[in-house]
């Protein structure tokens, strides 16, 4: 039996605000062997975590990302009050140079920043990607680059030498032969693009597949060549005996 890696879908969102330092660090302290989060700009170009160009649904503060600078955000805090409440407020925003510091406690986990589309297309691909490659320069060996823009993708590998992973929105024909030339290291897709019981398109590449909270679900579609699982809920996923066998166990609490 396959068992996959699971990856940390905006850190531990089940139970923490989402692309939040603390909820960052909760996965890993599960023992996430990868977390995945958001990239977005603010109008100055500080690449942040976060999701939507809109403050509303994370923050309950009418407005635009797109439009403040990152010292307009210092007194917004994004602990997604209407699905979490107060309790983990406040949640600063965190800006992307900050998870350099907070991987050196976990020196074995991996990052999948994912660029947003809405950035690239409202600030321009070269900026945003050459602040981004900056920034990760530190954590290349330890960091995957994904995002649906190809050409994003495509420059961060060129300029930057970043793997990279291409998050698909159609299972066709089409999308096969556009991966065929970008050669991504990752295709990442939704379920049910494809049934436990297929074998996703061989190539170059490893696949993910999100959002999966059950853990036969899980395990079932890594018996078919799915190398990574992303979940929102990682806790819960390593419930399961055969899954917890490739968690991080130097990291997560607990653990010598």
């Amino acid at each position: 039996m396959n068992i996959p890696l699971l990856v940390a879908h905006r850190g531990f969102m089940e139970k923490y605000p989402e692309n939040s330092l603390r909820g960052l660090q909760a996965a890993l302290e599960e023992g996430a062997p990868y977390i995945e989060f958001d990239i977005q700009s603010t109008a100055d170009l500080e690449l942040v975590l976060f999701h939507d160009p809109d403050l509303q649904r994370t923050t309950g503060t009418e407005g635009s990302l797109f439009e403040l600078a990152y010292q307009d955000l210092q007194q917004i805090s994004a602990h997604e009050p209407a699905r979490l409440g107060e309790c983990f407020a406040p949640a600063p925003i965190p800006r992307l140079a900050e998870i350099s510091q907070l991987l050196q406690r976990y020196p074995d986990a991996q990052i999948l920043p994912e660029i947003k589309s809405a950035t690239l297309e409202r600030f321009g691909l070269r900026p945003i990607m050459d602040r981004m490659i900056e920034i990760l320069a530190p954590l290349a060996d330890r960091c995957t680059i994904i995002g649906y823009d190809i050409e994003a993708l495509a420059y961060a590998r060129s300029e930057g030498g970043f793997p990279v992973g291409w998050v698909i929105t159609n299972y066709d024909r089409q999308t096969l032969e556009t991966a065929q030339r970008l050669q991504p290291d990752l295709i990442i897709g939704e379920v049910p693009m494809f049934t436990p019981e297929e074998r996703p398109w061989p190539g170059p590449w490893d696949w993910m597949l999100y959002d999966i909270t059950d853990p036969t679900l899980a395990l079932a579609y890594a018996d078919n060549g799915v190398e990574l699982i992303e979940t929102r809920d990682i806790a819960a996923m390593y419930q399961d005996p055969l899954l917890a066998r490739r968690r991080l166990h130097g990291q997560h609490r607990g653990s010598d």
